[in-house]
Formats: C-alpha cells, structure tokens, sequence
C-alpha cells in the first residue's frame, strides 16, 4: 500500500489516558498537519472507561511525569481532573512499627473526568475521535499493519480504515498484541505470574472520629506492606480529599490462592477488601461516593502487569504505549507515569517516522531506544526486586524496614529506581536469624543483579539486528533471577 493513500497517517485504538496523549503528542510535533484518529469503544460521555466497572485505578500519579508531558506538549492539568495534591508516598511495615516516606509530590487523579479534558485538548489540536467502535483485528499487506477493523457498536455496520501506523492503546489484554498478524519480536501474550489482581472502592467517610496517619493522612499516599493482607501484593489508602479515599489492594493470584489453602479459608479479593477497610479505624461509616463525577465509578476490580515493558514495542506500522506494553511499574504497579513518558515520547517519534517515509520496524525503532533511555532502563532490575519481595514473610519485612534501608535506598524509590542496600554489607554478622541472613543476601544479590540489567538496557540494540544476541543475554539474566526467587 503507498503511503500517501491511507485514509490516516495515525489511528490510535484506545481512546484512554494514553492514548489521548499519543494523538496530542503527533499532533503538536507535526504542527497538526498528519490525519489523526483515535478509536474508541465508549461513548464520548465516559470515554476512556476501561471496564464495565469504570475507569478503575489507584488515580496516583507523581507530579513529575505530569511535568515531562507539560514541558514537551504544552499540555497542562488542573482541577477538576487534578482532585488532590499530595506530598508523598509513606510505606508502612506489616507490625506499622517503621514508616519510610518517598517524598515527592503528586496528584489524585479524577480519572472519569480527566478524558474528558483529554479530548478537549486533543480536539484543539485536530484530533478526530470515532466512538462507540470496537476493534476486532489489524489489518495487513506484505507482513505491514496497515490498518484497524472493527464494528460500530451502535450501528452494527464495519469499521474499516488504514492508515501509515496504528497505535494501540487497548489495555493490557489487547487483542491486538495477542493477535498480531505479522512477524516481530513483540511479545504476544503475558504470563499470569506477571500480573495482580486489584480491586479499589471511592468513599466519603465521616472525619470527625479517630485521627491515625499510619490508616489516613490527608497529604499522603499510605502503602500497607502485609502478606496476610494482600499476598504478594500491597493495600493503599490514597487520599481524594479530607473525607475522601481511593481505597483497596492487589494480590498477586497464586500466592493468594496459596494463603486461602493455609488458612483453609475461602475469600475472594471483594472479600479482602471490605476486611480491610472495616480494619481502617480512621475510614468511619465508608459510602460510596456521592458526587456526580464518580457515578458509575465507585467500585471496581481489574488486572494490572507487574514485570518489565515489552521487550519490543514496535513492529512494520505498529507500536505499543502504555499498559499494551505491559508498562506498569514492576514494584508498585503504578502504570499512569510511565504510561505519560511513553506516550509524550510516541507522539513525537511516530512523527519522525512517517516525515522519514519509514514507519517500518526499523524506522519505527527509535521508540524503543527513547522509552528505554527515559524509563525503561530500570523495569527489570525492579521485576527482580519484585519476585524478591513476594516470597517474603511479615517478620523479613518489619526486620527488612527496619534495618537494612538507609536514606539513599529511600531516595533511590522515590525516584523509581532499585535501591543499593549498601548497609547490609556494613550490618554483617550483627544480623540475627537464618531468615534475615537470607534476606541480607538476596538484597545483596538484586542489588547486584540491578546493576547488571541496567547496563544492559542502556545497551539496547540502536537496530533490530542486533535484538536477537541482546534478548538471549536479557533472558540470561532473568532466568537466573527468578529461578532463585521461584
């Protein structure tokens, strides 16, 4: 197919966070002079829903990433879709005995609300947005993605249109990735262990009982490191206001099914949920938001990627953003930041791509090269450190906090990095328990097998050429890791 006949230059599938940005993004880079479409399943009214539940998420985002996008696409956010600032992050032990505190100020997102925002930006900049369609498959020429088709939802009838690159923005179950027809190193499908199961409620709650920063603080993101809690994963309380919570968790599904055995119980994660908050002595007399901009959007559950992105995220008239990508950060699941780097960064290089006329693998390469150099360098050393955590007892954990983290591994997570855990070595003998010695030199070992995968991503492949030799060495790495932490 000739380029200059396609009835786009970009069609962006998934009409979310990310895929919003992407079109914003190619849109300022070529000055609006590229045909953009995005493809959406939903209604303008609750564009970017991601499931029949709502637009579920944890709604946290740092201030910085907000500030990488503003800087580079002149797009900016404020209330109603910024809800509330916050100041940071605190982590607290299971026994609530040590309390870490990432600094670094962010937002709670509206994330019904910011779409809409979303489009009106997008709009500005000659944006085309198609609802109510639902993407079915891509469609190719000479082993090229040439297009999407679908059908429109309202009217029955195909969807049918081509364009130069498709972008997909469809979530972490894209049909699209799973399916895709041509040959890539794209990986199609996840692995189950890498992904958690996360389920939140939105409440207003009563202020006027007990006031507990360890349960609630009104300027602060509170992490709940519990394996009872939330086997393999972590509990929050994220504050929407003074008397409003984004509140719930995520279990990684094996070592939930584990804990229910051990404890000859079944529960579901509803189930551990509504424990959990019944167990917050500051959340009094917990209801269901009660405004207009959370209706439809209350409660909700959903599957989240905890490994590194793709390890390939373009292909001959096709590229990945967000959690597509499986771009989610490994420790904390957090997927709004990196979903913001990567779609600022999409924009402007699937410009470049097609002002090159070479939106084929090769030329669409570099994506893969400015993902990886602003954030993705540091996925897989955190997936390790992930998979090391998870087979971790309570006790590892409060002795863990206690002992072995020192003010530059607090500095090295806020920024999203894998901490060094230098003062293990220093601690030495002084450990107590076969268990903590364990730990000490499985902290010892991620924090070396960090350095290792950081280097080598900051070697990524300048071509497809060499992908190959470089993914063979990857894996080389990543299997000795997690056959250790299995």
């Amino acid at each position: 197919m000739s380029l200059s006949k396609t009835d786009y230059d970009i069609i962006v599938a998934g009409g979310g966070l990310a895929g919003l940005i992407v079109a914003s993004s190619a849109a300022y880079h070529s000055n609006q002079r590229l045909r953009i479409l995005v493809v959406d399943r939903n209604s303008i009214d609750i564009q970017g829903r991601k499931t029949i539940s709502g637009w579920i998420c944890g709604d946290a985002v740092g201030k910085n990433t907000v500030d990488y996008m503003t800087e580079r696409i002149k797009i900016s956010w404020g209330y109603p879709e910024i809800e509330h600032p916050v100041k940071g992050v605190v982590a607290f032990s299971p026994d609530h005995e040590t309390k870490v505190s990432f600094d670094g100020e962010g937002y709670i997102l509206n994330r019904k609300q910011l779409p809409q925002k979303q489009l009106k930006e997008a709009s500005k900049l000659g944006v085309e947005i198609k609802s109510n369609i639902v993407i079915r498959q891509l469609t190719t020429e000479n082993n090229f993605i040439v297009g999407v088709e679908g059908e429109d939802t309202k009217t029955r009838e195909i969807f049918k249109k081509t364009a130069k690159v498709v972008v997909d923005c469809t979530g972490v179950t894209s049909v699209l990735r799973t399916n895709l027809p041509i040959r890539s190193y794209i990986q199609k499908k996840i692995d189950r262990n890498d992904l958690e199961s996360t389920g939140r409620y939105i409440y207003d709650f009563d202020a006027e009982g007990k006031e507990d920063k360890t349960y609630f603080d009104p300027d602060y993101c509170i992490i709940h490191l519990d394996q009872n809690l939330a086997p393999g994963g972590y509990g929050w309380v994220f504050p929407k206001g003074q008397s409003k919570v984004n509140i719930g968790l995520g279990v990684q599904q094996k070592l939930f099914e584990k804990a229910n055995k051990e404890l000859g119980i079944k529960r579901d994660l509803k189930k551990i949920i509504d424990d959990y908050v019944a167990a917050n002595p500051v959340i009094n007399n917990p209801r269901l938001s009660s405004s207009p901009e959370d209706q439809g959007n209350e409660w909700g559950t959903w599957q989240v990627s905890v490994r590194r992105q793709n390890d390939c995220m373009v292909a001959n008239g096709y590229m990945m953003v967000g959690d597509s990508a499986w771009m989610p950060k490994p420790l904390d699941a957090g997927g709004i930041g990196p979903a913001i780097i990567a779609a600022t960064i999409a924009g402007k290089d699937v410009v470049e791509a097609i002002e090159a006329n070479d939106v084929s693998e090769r030329g669409l390469w570099q994506y893969n090269k400015d993902f990886i150099n602003e954030y993705g360098y540091k996925t897989a050393g955190l997936e390790v450190f992930r998979r090391m955590l998870q087979q971790l007892s309570n006790d590892q954990i409060n002795y863990g906090m206690k002992h072995f983290l020192s003010k530059m591994d607090i500095d090295k997570i806020t920024k999203g990095e894998h901490p060094e855990f230098s003062s293990v070595s220093k601690i030495g003998m002084m450990i107590r328990g076969a268990l903590n010695k364990k730990l000490a030199e499985d902290l010892r070992f991620t924090a070396k097998m960090n350095e290792n995968l950081v280097k080598h991503y900051r070697n990524y492949p300048e071509s497809p050429d060499a992908f190959p030799e470089w993914s063979t060495k990857l894996n080389a790495f990543l299997t000795e890791s997690f056959s250790r932490f299995s």
